[in-house]
């Protein structure tokens, strides 16, 4: 999948106080599945999936049609181990409309490489947040994953909009990690299971010694894009401000998974804010993007000369 392609999605530029239910389309890669499994089964599962997304209420908040996160799910069905047992990538991204724009930042762009799953045709879709590892832990695995996305993503959007309002739904998704399904082919629940996982990202977002990150959304996207239509020179101001935010705590714990995590897709939105900068305010931006986002360094030193 294309980096930025949420940036894609037709949105409508509604300024939103909270966060609202999902507008989420599910897609199910079979490629690489043997060709005695009936192709039908997978196309199934997507539309299960994306029922389970779009149906379920996720907070108790009243939400608008036009308000719904637009985000999308890519699993892509790399091997199946033994019968009706999968193991995948699910690359998840999610945009953010901006106030008085039609624009979507993108606020999640992200791949899990292990997801591992049992899946039989017309099996239901179950979750239950208290009571995950019920029953075949590779059932319970499936949806335990999607949730936590889902969490993850309101997490992300109540933060961009409210200082500190995703810690609820950042709970939630540590919650899932901590009852999640425990089997064979399970992997990235566990601090042992890697360094970038599904474990490291909500202890990140919890953990207060990196609190700056929620800082980060805020004044990246409340104070930065939604006020880039009133006033250009402070909304970069408060960009910049979230990027030096980012560097600092890059000094103090290079590698940082949900730094990382939080640039993920956002080379080329960086890169057009800071193009027209006066030369100084685009010397910085450049000199930081490049220590902090190493993958596009090269760009950032090309693009913001």
């Amino acid at each position: 999948m294309r980096p930025l392609l949420i940036l894609l999605i037709a949105c409508t530029s509604v300024f939103r106080l909270n966060a609202q239910e999902l507008n989420a389309r599910v897609t199910v890669l079979s490629n690489r599945m043997p060709t005695t499994v009936e192709r039908k089964i997978f196309q199934t599962l997507q539309t299960s999936l994306q029922n389970f997304l779009n149906n379920r209420k996720w907070t108790k908040l009243s939400y608008k049609p036009a308000e719904r996160i637009e985000c999308s799910f890519l699993l892509n069905l790399e091997r199946t181990p033994e019968p009706n047992v999968y193991e995948a990538t699910l690359t998840v991204q999610a945009g953010r409309p901006v106030y008085n724009a039609n624009y979507l930042s993108p606020i999640i762009n992200f791949q899990d490489p292990a997801v591992s799953f049992r899946y039989v045709e017309f099996q239901p879709m179950e979750f239950n947040e208290n009571r995950i590892s019920t029953g075949d832990p590779l059932i319970s695995n499936l949806t335990a994953v999607f949730a936590f996305y889902v969490y993850v993503i309101l997490g992300a959007d109540h933060d961009s909009f409210t200082q500190r309002g995703g810690d609820p739904y950042f709970q939630s998704a540590l919650n899932i990690v901590n009852n999640a399904p425990d089997a064979r082919y399970i992997t990235g629940w566990k601090s042992f299971d890697g360094i970038r996982n599904r474990y490291w990202l909500s202890e990140n977002f919890i953990n207060s010694r990196y609190a700056v990150m929620h800082d980060v959304y805020y004044s990246y996207y409340r104070r930065g894009f939604d006020m880039m239509y009133e006033d250009e020179q402070s909304a970069r101001d408060a960009i910049m401000n979230a990027l030096i935010y980012l560097e600092n705590l890059h000094k103090d714990i290079p590698n940082l998974m949900i730094l990382q995590f939080f640039l993920l897709g956002k080379a080329d939105e960086l890169i057009n804010v800071f193009k027209k900068a006066p030369v100084d305010v685009k010397q910085r931006a450049r000199d930081i993007l490049s220590r902090i986002d190493l993958a596009n360094a090269a760009r950032y030193k090309q693009d913001l000369k």
